[in-house]
């Protein structure tokens, strides 16, 4: 910041200090080459023709500097076929002057005609009356005067402005260090939060940093969160491995004659149970990296171009709109209507049924899954959502497909509901999940 503030600082005055130097310098050389323009007026004003037909001034000019010798103030009249008519400060020498061409307004340039003696000339052309003549009157002086002026200008400008520029630098530099000053308060906190093991910043801060601390505190509980529930999966993890492990070994260790059934079908339930805390896993990392969306209707018919080959009896019919779009990844909205509609077609008569975003709230896209089975009874219904519960042991599962559903729904920010189905009679479930926002 210091440094960017410097360079816009230096820029801008170099800038400013260039085009204040110009202007000045115009100023200055305007107001002498107006003078030298009154002194060209009055010689054409007092200059007449005599009786010799040569030039010769009525009245004196004012300026006792035309009558010292090398004073840097001259004048000179020139005509074609006349004598050179000189101010007594040109002494020995004269004015360098062009008599090719007539030129009746005043003109202005520098000149080196005189060595060691930068001149500042101005010249224009007269016909007097009284002759037929063009006579050239040129007044030159000294730029020694005029240049010492735009020195010293230069000069004050040159200190001035490194003065204001330090000025302005050390402005900048404090301003910075004081608007900064409140993030040494933050990182006092911190190091005392890291010290004292609290998890929060709790201690007096300035206005301008409580955004920050809102948003790190925030942060630092999003992240006790996540670890929480790493710690609460792996606990999780744990305690479902338990039991198939004790019945594997105790079956080991007693050589059960069913030793091989007994660990196949342990190994299937652990891997089940890993299957499922892996799928929590991927949603919690999926909703921490933001901006997931997927299109309900394409993962529907993913889903059941797998589950029809496994239920080729079953009829599957789909119904809603095809544009709705959800704030969740593709991946687990699949696991979550797979596993719904694998369980409808797997508990259902024969028939199964999908309908897409029934919600009139424009936040929230609603999907039903029902099929024609006998259904569940409603003292049931808070039970079979919890990991192992089993109500049809009769046919092959884990009972984790309904406890993987609302784990990873409700980790996205949904909700998962049961009903009784008034269209097949069967079961109704109903996922409620964020509707994703903005183009597709």
């Amino acid at each position: 910041m210091m440094l960017i503030a410097a360079g816009w600082i230096a820029i801008l005055l170099f800038v400013g200090g260039f085009a204040l130097d110009r202007t000045l310098t115009s100023l200055i050389t305007r107001n002498f080459d107006e003078q030298l323009g009154y002194m060209l007026t009055a010689m054409v004003g007092s200059a007449e023709i005599g009786p010799d037909g040569e030039v010769f001034f009525n009245r004196p000019l004012g300026d006792q500097r035309f009558l010292e010798p090398n004073s840097g103030l001259y004048w000179q009249i020139r005509g074609e076929g006349h004598e050179d008519f000189p101010s007594r400060s040109l002494w020995d020498r004269s004015l360098d002057v062009r008599l090719d061409h007539f030129d009746p307004e005043p003109h202005v340039y520098d000149s080196d005609q005189f060595a060691g003696e930068p001149l500042r000339v101005m010249e224009r052309s007269i016909i007097l009356p009284g002759s037929d003549t063009e006579w050239w009157f040129s007044v030159a002086a000294s730029r020694a005067e005029l240049d010492e002026q735009i020195s010293q200008i230069r000069s004050i400008l040159l200190y001035s402005f490194l003065a204001l520029g330090l000025g302005l630098f050390v402005m900048a530099g404090l301003q910075t260090w004081y608007g900064l000053f409140p993030l040494r308060h933050v990182r006092r906190g911190i190091q005392k939060m890291r010290a004292t093991g609290a998890n929060r910043l709790t201690e007096p801060l300035p206005l301008e940093v409580l955004p920050l601390v809102e948003e790190l505190n925030a942060l630092l509980a999003h992240t006790e969160r996540q670890a929480e529930e790493a710690r609460t999966h792996a606990g999780n993890l744990a305690h479902a491995l338990k039991t198939p492990l004790t019945v594997v070994m105790n079956a080991a260790t007693a050589r059960a004659p069913d030793l091989s059934d007994t660990v196949i079908r342990e190994a299937a339930v652990m891997r089940r149970q890993v299957d499922h805390h892996l799928a929590r896993a991927r949603a919690v990392g999926r909703r921490a990296a933001g901006m997931s969306r997927a299109s309900v209707w394409t993962s529907l018919e993913a889903v059941l171009r797998a589950v029809e080959r496994l239920y080729e009896n079953t009829r599957f019919d789909l119904d809603g709109k095809r544009d709705a779009t959800v704030a969740i990844e593709r991946q687990d909205l699949e696991e979550v209507l797979g596993n719904l509609i694998e369980n409808a077609a797997k508990y259902g008569g024969g028939s199964v049924f999908v309908t897409v975003d029934v919600a009139d709230d424009p936040d929230v896209c609603e999907v039903w899954v029902e099929d024609d089975g006998a259904g569940i009874p409603q003292s049931e219904w808070p039970r079979i959502f919890d990991r192992g519960a089993r109500l049809d042991t009769g046919k092959p599962g884990t009972g984790l497909g309904l406890a993987i559903v609302r784990d990873v729904v409700e980790i996205y920010g949904g909700t998962v509901e049961l009903a009784e189905s008034e269209d097949l009679g069967g079961l109704l479930v109903r996922i409620r999940l964020p509707r994703a926002s903005g183009p597709g």
